[in-house]
């Protein structure tokens, strides 16, 4: 499958595939209307389906062709974000509805697989937590106390985890985890949301998105104009809101190795440690091409930064790759170098629900905090419960309006280093001609009172456009990993060769370069 969101290729690009959708070619009326096709927006969609809701799902890209084709794929209620921090930043009721919303989404996810007979490699796991190097237990202990107040009492301490190969040391065990292949997932969950009725649109850009209560109005690039009752913005991060969801959160790219291991070398098991940057790994077992045999990937992610203020991306995969040749010896070699970008929220959360500031209509679905699968799964859970009028006890948890005051710190740095960036104006460019920009490579060069961002394909075409990102300002850097001008402020990310949006909140593409 190709991805509409970067260079690089996941294993799960590799080994699977999304069926294409034709776009839309006509106006179009529905009770509800989803923008993003990735795994809540097409989870919404999917279980507004099944209630008989006509639905129409639209996205300028493959289905699942955004972040989901880019995540590791972890179904977990163990969550990034500690349940003893969860507990002190949204009470001891908070934690416990986090607890419970993401077992049920694993749940949910179980339930899809089996009601539509998706062959995506499902199956239950145990996972474990440990310290890093050097590291005191005592926060397992912390967390192991707030995780059974949270309702998982069956998280145990153990003295070591159960692998032969290399002593990760203590460990909270957390049982009854999953894993899937997300995009064999994404496949099957497509195929039952049509057959339910369901229009997918791909290669379909939503220009324009509004909501007055009574109806909301998406308009495409194209010129068509889809009606509903409701719109449902799921893209990644929400492209019809300019500030206030985007003080809330923060992009951040997260880099993933894939190596070849022989099958059965090391046990089935998710794993997380618990350094910063942590380190989260898998298992996924794929058959090789010729002779039908099979060989284990291992699956190890990390060195996350925030987007656009690296520029390091060959070290950061070199770090990831000695840190899990030290740990799984048996590895052969390396099969696998992508990186995909997280939204992490101020108060570890994410926001779905109604738009702030917006009409009651129109709902959101973002802040996936390194648990994308199980957020957006909750996502399709809870944004259907609000569109049907039911009652649901998750609803003021991930509440987009909310405001967490525990979180202020947090709150604070992240605004002050958006800040930081617009002092970019100030400074000079990195080239001071266009003939300094390698075929494949790109750089921003000052051209009178403007920034050009300058890309030279691999034919040796140049490409200008300026280099001020169309959400809110801030200058672009140029990524060489995936090959795309990503904003330093709120995560937007643009081709280099034509300009146009990968990734919000930008929902307009760069403009062309002055001369």
């Amino acid at each position: 499958m190709k991805s509409d969101s970067g260079q690089t290729t996941s294993v799960w690009m590799a080994t699977g595939d999304v069926r294409t959708f034709e776009p839309l070619a006509e106006n179009a009326t529905a009770d509800v209307c989803v923008v993003g096709a990735g795994i809540a927006g097409l989870t919404v969609g999917y279980l507004l389906a099944r209630e008989g809701r006509k639905v129409v799902v639209l996205d300028d890209g493959p289905v699942a062709g955004g972040e989901t084709a880019r995540t590791t794929a972890h179904l977990v209620n163990a969550l990034d974000d500690r349940y003893y921090e969860l507990e002190r930043l949204h009470g001891a009721r908070g934690a416990r509805l986090a607890a419970e919303s993401h077992t049920a989404a694993v749940d949910q996810i179980e339930e899809i697989v089996e009601r539509e007979g998706i062959d995506c490699d499902f199956e239950r796991l145990d996972g474990y937590l440990f310290v890093g190097p050097g590291q005191s237990t005592e926060q397992l202990g912390y967390e192991l106390r707030a995780a059974h107040r949270a309702g998982l009492t069956e998280v145990k301490y153990v003295e070591r985890v159960p692998y032969e190969g290399y002593d990760l040391g203590a460990a909270l065990h957390f049982p009854y985890q999953a894993q899937f292949h997300i995009l064999k997932y994404m496949d099957g969950l497509a195929r039952a949301f049509t057959r339910l009725g369901g229009r997918l649109h791909t290669r379909t850009h939503a220009d324009k998105i509004e909501g007055d209560g009574e109806a909301a109005r998406v308009e495409t690039s194209a010129g068509h104009v889809v009606t509903s009752g409701a719109v449902v913005v799921a893209t990644n991060t929400p492209v019809n809101d300019v500030v206030s969801i985007h003080t809330k959160q923060a992009p951040y790219r997260t880099y993933v190795v894939g190596a070849r291991l022989p099958a059965g070398s090391v046990p089935r098991a998710l794993l997380w440690d618990t350094e910063d940057p942590y380190h989260y790994v898998r298992l996924q077992t794929v058959k090789d091409e010729a002779g039908g045999a099979s060989h284990d990937v291992l699956i190890v992610g990390g060195e996350d930064h925030k987007t656009g203020q690296a520029e390091d991306f060959d070290e950061r995969f070199r770090r990831l790759e000695k840190w899990t040749r030290e740990r799984f010896p048996r590895v052969e070699s390396f099969e696998y170098r992508w990186s995909g970008q997280v939204m992490e929220p101020v108060d570890g959360l994410g926001f779905i629900g109604r738009n702030p500031g917006d009409a009651p209509n129109v709902l959101i679905a973002t802040g996936d905090s390194g648990n994308g699968m199980t957020h957006g799964t909750i996502a399709g859970m809870l944004i259907r419960d609000l569109i049907l009028g039911r009652q649901n006890s998750w609803e003021t948890l991930y509440d987009p309006a909310r405001i967490s005051l525990r979180a202020g710190a947090e709150y604070a740095k992240e605004n002050l280093n958006v800040a930081a960036q617009y002092a970019d104006y100030l400074t000079g460019g990195e080239v001071d001609s266009a003939d300094e920009v390698a075929a494949g490579s790109g750089a921003v060069m000052r051209r009178g009172l403007s920034k050009v961002a300058l890309y030279r394909d691999d034919a040796g075409a140049l490409h200008e456009f300026s280099a001020v990102c169309t959400h809110l300002g801030c200058l672009v850097a140029f990524n060489d990993q995936e090959k795309s001008w990503d904003c330093p402020c709120h995560g937007s990310r643009f081709s280099p060769e034509d300009g146009h949006v990968l990734n919000g909140p930008a929902i307009e593409g760069l403009s062309p370069a002055e001369e």
